[in-house]
């Protein structure tokens, strides 16, 4: 388990379990009081409906978020098959539901496969992406359609870990910025059928593990020690 930082410490790097529901910038804002650091930011933002590993940097150690935002993720988490939404996952309700009798695992295998690797991946339209200066989200929420470009991201791993239809569970290591949501549309789409995202947890992120990121009471209790 990863030691925190004294208070008044020049900069740490503090990998924190994000909560369901929660924003990136309320971890931020919670642990400035917590920590009582003048300077603090996240190195690469969550979804509120996504959990996991969130690496807040303070104090001079604000200087390296860049490099953490460029290194490998890794994720975890469940696909939904047989009915899509607007936003691509849980956020907005089934707009199109589609039969699955028919899908079997070797059909599922030869959709990743092909998401396998360098791929050219559109954003979804309920993303922060800017399109004409404005947020993606913002356009979409209005019910207007936005057209967004196609990015090059790279696929490095993509393991199907359970298959109970409709749900498919999944390990996932990717480059910065591949959108999760976006393989559920595409998987979908190459099966013929529809995919969300329902259920997300990014495990990793470069060397920092969740496996050694700290509870936000944990981190509460571990500065009041220190404070005394």
């Amino acid at each position: 388990m990863v030691t925190p930082p004294p208070v008044g410490d020049p900069g740490e790097v503090i990998p924190v379990n994000k909560p369901l529901t929660w924003t990136s910038f309320d971890v931020v804002k919670k642990l400035k009081g917590i920590i009582k650091a003048k300077k603090i930011g996240h190195a690469g933002t969550l979804d509120p409906l996504a959990t996991g590993l969130l690496v807040i940097c303070t104090g001079k150690k604000t200087k390296t978020i860049p490099m953490i935002q460029d290194a490998e993720k890794e994720y975890t988490g469940t696909f939904y098959l047989g009915a899509t939404t607007p936003s691509f996952d849980k956020e907005t309700e089934h707009d199109k539901e589609f039969p699955i009798d028919h899908i079997t695992r070797e059909m599922v295998d030869e959709a990743v496969s092909r998401l396998t690797g360098p791929i050219m991946q559109v954003p979804p339209m309920h993303s922060a992406v800017k399109k004409d200066g404005k947020r993606a989200y913002e356009i979409a929420r209005k019910g207007e359609t936005v057209e967004l470009a196609a990015k090059p991201v790279v696929i490095k791993e993509f393991e199907i870990t359970g298959f109970q239809l409709p749900e498919i569970h999944f390990r996932i290591v990717c480059t910065k910025g591949t959108y999760i949501r976006s393989l559920a549309r595409d998987l979908g789409e190459l099966l013929h059928n529809g995919a969300h995202l329902t259920s997300l947890c990014r495990t990793r992120i470069g060397e920092y593990k969740l496996s050694e990121a700290f509870e936000i009471e944990d981190l509460r209790e571990k500065y009041k020690k220190i404070e005394q």
